[in-house]
């Protein structure tokens, strides 16, 4: 299925939101790796958020070969390329336990699991029934990525300060859902719809939250969290240490949401 034709005008119109949007939200962690080059020093940024991220770009890029997907082909590609940028500057300017913990994330997610799962669907799977367990397992991930702001958002009621959840990811990551999932449906690719359901869901949970609390008075208790560590990518249960202070890391829990919608 060849998406961008005059058959399609509304799903393109769809897919093509949802990849100006998605692209935004990819660039998010920019301010992030701008300051890892400056310093010359990963500090205690994370690096498990983009190899998820970068997983789940490539699952997304394999279901797209499979179905001849074009507008899930392009945001996901330039995804990768972007991801492994990050990655790449990270492992320059990582210190070694770092480094090597990263080296072998990539290489078991990345490389073996990814790998697997493209060996097995090519060589056990045929025909039509390839593209659904691949799209099963696409989507079954971008559910579990997206059931990742349960963490923030009791941390936000815990703490009563939404510094822990800006308000612009939460808002433009509830327009990828919206833009995907109508692409989803007018396609007629559950796959692709489905999980953006529960994208959308969470993203209205984490946009009530922060007007709840956003005018909130309390004092608060514990380090503030980092704007510059909230992006990708994505998605996912990870522990963020802020930058050492008088040399003692300050970790903060933290669960991010995908980058991509899709």
């Amino acid at each position: 299925m060849l998406v961008i034709t005059i058959v399609n005008p509304f799903a393109t119109a769809a897919g093509l939101l949802g990849n100006i949007i998605s692209f935004l939200v990819v660039l998010a962690p920019v301010p992030t790796f701008y300051r890892i080059y400056k310093k010359k020093s990963t500090e205690s940024f994370d690096s498990v958020p983009y190899v998820v991220a970068l997983f789940s770009a490539m699952l997304w890029v394999f279901y797209g070969l499979l179905t001849l997907d074009v507008l899930l082909l392009t945001i996901n590609t330039g995804a990768c390329i972007i991801e492994m940028i990050y990655l790449t500057i990270y492992l320059i300017y990582a210190s070694k336990k770092p480094r090597a913990f990263t080296l072998k994330l990539i290489s078991l997610v990345n490389v073996g699991i990814y790998g697997s799962l493209v060996l097995f669907t090519t060589l056990f799977v045929k025909g039509k029934r390839r593209i659904d367990v691949t799209g099963w397992i696409c989507a079954s991930f971008a559910v579990s990525v997206f059931a990742a702001p349960l963490s923030i958002i009791r941390l936000v009621i815990r703490t009563k300060s939404v510094e822990y959840m800006p308000f612009s990811l939460s808002f433009f990551l509830t327009l990828s859902a919206v833009a995907w999932f109508s692409y989803g449906i007018l396609l007629g690719d559950l796959f692709v719809a489905l999980p953006n359901v529960v994208g959308f869901m969470f993203g209205i949970a984490q946009i009530i939250i922060y007007f709840m609390y956003v005018n909130s008075k309390k004092a608060e208790t514990k380090p503030k969290l980092n704007a510059e560590a909230m992006p990708a990518a994505a998605t996912l249960d990870s522990v963020v240490e802020l930058p050492e202070k008088k040399g003692v890391p300050q970790p903060v829990v933290c669960e991010f949401t995908s980058v991509i919608e899709v």
